[in-house]
């Protein structure tokens, strides 16, 4: 998965978890259902984006997606004063052609829609939980992904739908107000058969 000799233009957008600020090209990173998650510079090993990213201090979660990296810092420095850093090697980077992860790199999971029930599924996906993940796809997921982060489906239970919170929305403290009061809401009054959603840790 290189990078095309088209230059990319990126620019920094906050995002609601004051810990992370989302990187974002003109042109594709990675394919569209794919994702990839590190929390340090040896999970990293298969993207070199990622690994040149830990080498800055600072830096503590690395997330890729589509056209954009979403950063994690630590407490030890404030975004103004790293932001304009952090853009410019990422522009520098993928303009000398380099790769954002390589070929073989496992995602971390492939999103929502491409989920297909495994070996170790004992069943297909039922009515209700096609459902629920159509309603994730089409209201919650694009609103999730322009704030740098990802959800996906994981189970549902007893009236309980589990998903995973990735990139910014993971760790950020509106995202429980989010889940409640957003996706909650949403999907309570367009699926009657949920009555509660959950954040499960990726």
């Amino acid at each position: 998965m290189e990078t095309k000799n088209t230059p990319h233009t990126i620019y920094a957008e906050m995002t609601p978890n004051p810990a992370t600020m989302k990187f974002v090209s003109d042109q594709m990173l990675v394919p569209a259902h794919l994702l990839f998650e590190y929390s340090n510079a040896a999970e990293a090993k298969e993207s070199p984006l990622a690994q040149q990213l830990f080498s800055f201090p600072f830096v503590i979660g690395v997330f890729i997606r589509t056209n954009y990296v979403t950063i994690t810092k630590n407490d030890s420095i404030e975004w103004n004063e790293i932001t304009l850093e952090l853009r410019d090697f990422i522009s520098n980077y993928l303009n000398k052609g380099g790769k954002v992860v390589l070929e073989k790199a496992k995602n971390k999971e492939t999103l929502t829609k491409e989920k297909k029930p495994t070996a170790t599924t004992t069943k297909p996906f039922t009515d209700v939980e096609k459902q629920i993940m159509a309603v994730l796809e089409e209201y919650v997921r694009p609103a999730v992904e322009g704030d740098g982060g990802a959800i996906e489906f994981e189970r549902f239970e007893n009236g309980v739908v589990s998903v995973v919170l990735r990139g910014a929305c993971s760790g950020c403290p509106s995202s429980t107000m989010t889940l409640k009061a957003g996706i909650e809401g949403l999907l309570t009054r367009m699926v009657p058969e949920v009555k509660e959603v959950v954040a499960i840790n990726g």
